[in-house]
């Protein structure tokens, strides 16, 4: 039975929960997972900060990392997003906070089902699934390049 997990212990942005349960419906769909458990947290700089150094050893804030918990047929994992790292980048490009962090929650999930951007093969692969979904969620083409 798929379900959607949504924790946001930050106030820098409200987070709009029905459209990120509906993201990860359509992507995961869309990407053939039909059962799943998945979690999103969305949370401030120091928080993303202390995570990433702690699990890998990157000392700064990022826009997503990926926990995969699978172990059999229902895909399982949590997000860990971002949402000063998405209202910088947002403000950078010039385009919603809403739809920078939609970009990172289909990363995120694309990560989890397998896809990888550690090199440029796969990088080019990731973001045209990205693109992809994007598109299928009417959301501006954010992906990088």
């Amino acid at each position: 039975m798929p379900k959607v997990s949504i924790a946001s212990p930050q106030e820098k942005v409200a987070i709009d929960r029905p459209r990120m349960r509906e993201i990860v419906r359509l992507v995961l769909a869309e990407e053939d997972i039909a059962d799943y458990e998945i979690s999103l947290a969305f949370v401030d700089n120091p928080t993303i900060h202390r995570i990433n150094k702690q699990f890998l050893e990157h000392d700064e804030p990022t826009d997503v990392i990926t926990f995969p918990y699978s172990s059999g047929k229902v895909l399982v994992g949590e997000l860990v997003i971002g949402v000063e790292v998405a209202m910088d980048q947002a403000a950078a490009a010039g385009h919603l906070v809403e739809a920078e962090l939609a970009l990172y929650v289909v990363h995120g999930l694309l990560h989890l089902v397998g896809y990888d951007d550690k090199d440029a093969h796969d990088r080019r692969q990731m973001r045209a699934r990205e693109r992809h979904h994007l598109g299928g969620l009417g959301l501006p083409d954010i992906s990088p390049r």
